[in-house]
């Protein structure tokens, strides 16, 4: 006759193929990704010479010290997505986001100060058309992507806005600058709006040239068209000694839920003379993280 142990024993062999039966029905949820989302104005990066005549006349060019400068902030930066701003075509781009690390999309846009979207290597994007809307008198288009996740997608739009309005009342725009950013109002209002109908999680981020505090209109009519969160509402940039953030990162839809406002992050520049605002950037770099469902 078998003793206890070995009765027990036998028990638990004749259990285990039970207890593996609903692991094998039941396989392991998907695990969250988080993603690195970050927007860049970089202030004229361009390979031009000085007195190229598409270069205002107080542009300087950088030189290979500047550019190898900012590349070493951008491997800093380290994000999996980034919205660029004010670059002057791929070869720019890809001084500071080498082809190897990082796929490149750019606005079809025939000025200097185009916008552009990179992407890690590994994710996989489909280009969207540009928001043409926003290029009237000669401004930019925004660069509209959308980035696959595993099952999810999530719609990117990266916008440069017109500068010279960051805080008037959108019922008392009246200066030419003012009634340009305007005029892009509608053509933004109309992206969000369709991103809402269609039920899909989505970004907008890039210079937006305006404040948007809590009591902003334009923020506000932005709002209405769908409910946002604003990585930066609340904040100060502690950029070049302290300023108010113009570049924004808003998310929509269910991205509202994967965006992590504690991670929001300015990556300031060691370098602190005057001289390096045109060297480097005028802006810093601002990133936050997105947790993605798997």
């Amino acid at each position: 006759m078998a003793s206890r142990p070995c009765r027990l024993a036998f028990a638990a062999l004749m259990l285990f193929p039970l207890v593996l039966f609903p692991l094998v029905l039941f396989p392991l949820a998907a695990r969250a990704a988080e993603l690195k989302v970050a927007t860049w104005n970089l202030d004229w990066l361009t390979l031009r010479q000085a007195g190229d005549p598409d270069l205002p006349s107080d542009v300087t060019p950088r030189t290979p010290e500047d550019f190898d400068r900012l590349a070493r902030y951008a491997r800093k930066l380290n994000p999996d997505v980034a919205a660029l701003e004010e670059v002057d075509g791929y070869a720019a781009v890809e001084k500071l986001f080498p082809r190897q690390d990082y796929s490149i999309h750019l606005t079809h846009d025939h000025v200097v100060q185009r916008v552009a979207i990179v992407v890690r290597r590994g994710l996989h994007y489909d280009v969207n058309p540009d928001l043409t809307g926003l290029a009237e008198h000669h401004l930019r288009s925004g660069a509209d992507i959308t980035l696959h996740l595993g099952d999810q997608e999530l719609r990117i739009l990266a916008v440069h806005l017109k500068k010279g309005c960051r805080e008037v009342p959108v019922p008392r725009m009246r200066s030419r600058a003012c009634r340009e950013l305007r005029e892009q109002l509608g053509p933004l209002t109309a992206w969000i709006a369709a991103r809402k109908q269609e039920g899909v999680p989505f970004l907008v981020l890039g210079d937006f040239n305006r404040w948007m505090d809590r009591s902003d209109t334009f923020l506000a009519a932005l709002d209405q068209a769908a409910p946002l969160v604003r990585a930066t509402a609340g904040r100060s940039s502690p950029c070049w000694g302290g300023e108010s953030f113009i570049d924004h990162i808003l998310a929509g839809g269910p991205a509202r839920d994967w965006m992590q406002p504690a991670t929001l992050r300015v990556m300031v520049y060691q370098e602190t003379g005057r001289e390096w605002q045109d060297r480097l950037s005028d802006h810093c770099p601002v990133s936050v993280r997105l947790v993605t469902p798997g």
